[in-house]
């Protein structure tokens, strides 16, 4: 027998999501953020994507619905998620760890692009340096964040902040939902 109740892990989930719904400005940052990227692709940019453990799979995620599909059939945008094991390794081994987001900027985003970082804490160091690069490097930085949105508030040109104290899952939850939206509207606006 399970020493949890299952549906106490759902509600727990639905005030977590609830609490997001209700802040003031929840859509008008969802929007922007898809105008953002939308803007982006328009004008020939790409979307940049990161993010740590789970986080990192988040932006894969994110990536891969843009350059294959969603809910519809369409064009290819221009998206990739920095993940590839052997630019991380040697980042990490020759900079260290809180360089392998930004060191990947620094040769792959342009002004224009954008990027989408994912930081449950709101304080993940190498989100941080990739929001430093992106504001020498011209791009745009749209970030997930969990908790009170940490240094990355104020660090990003868009947070997005998950407000939940608890454990990182129930903020993750909430970042796919988010990003299923704003792939969903990148779609839409991309389309007409």
């Amino acid at each position: 027998m399970l020493s949890f109740d299952v549906l106490d892990d759902l509600r727990e989930e639905q005030k977590v999501l609830n609490d997001f719904i209700e802040q003031k400005d929840t859509r008008e940052v969802i929007e922007k953020a898809i105008y953002m990227m939308t803007d982006s692709i328009k004008n020939r940019g790409k979307i940049i994507s990161a993010g740590n453990g789970g986080s990192m799979c988040d932006a894969m995620h994110f990536a891969e619905e843009l350059t294959g599909r969603y809910r519809n059939d369409r064009p290819a945008y221009p998206a990739i998620a920095i993940c590839d094991p052997s630019h991380i390794s040697c980042v990490g081994n020759d900079y260290g760890y809180d360089y392998i987001f930004s060191r990947f900027l620094e040769g792959m985003g342009f002004k224009g692009d954008v990027f989408l970082g994912i930081s449950t804490s709101g304080n993940s160091k190498n989100i941080i340096e990739a929001c430093r690069v992106c504001k020498e490097k011209g791009l745009k930085s749209v970030v997930l964040l969990g908790k009170d949105g940490g240094k990355l508030k104020d660090l990003c040109d868009l947070p997005i902040i998950v407000p939940h104290f608890g454990y990182a899952d129930r903020i993750q939850e909430v970042h796919t939902m988010i990003i299923h939206i704003m792939i969903r509207g990148i779609e839409e606006v991309l389309s007409k």
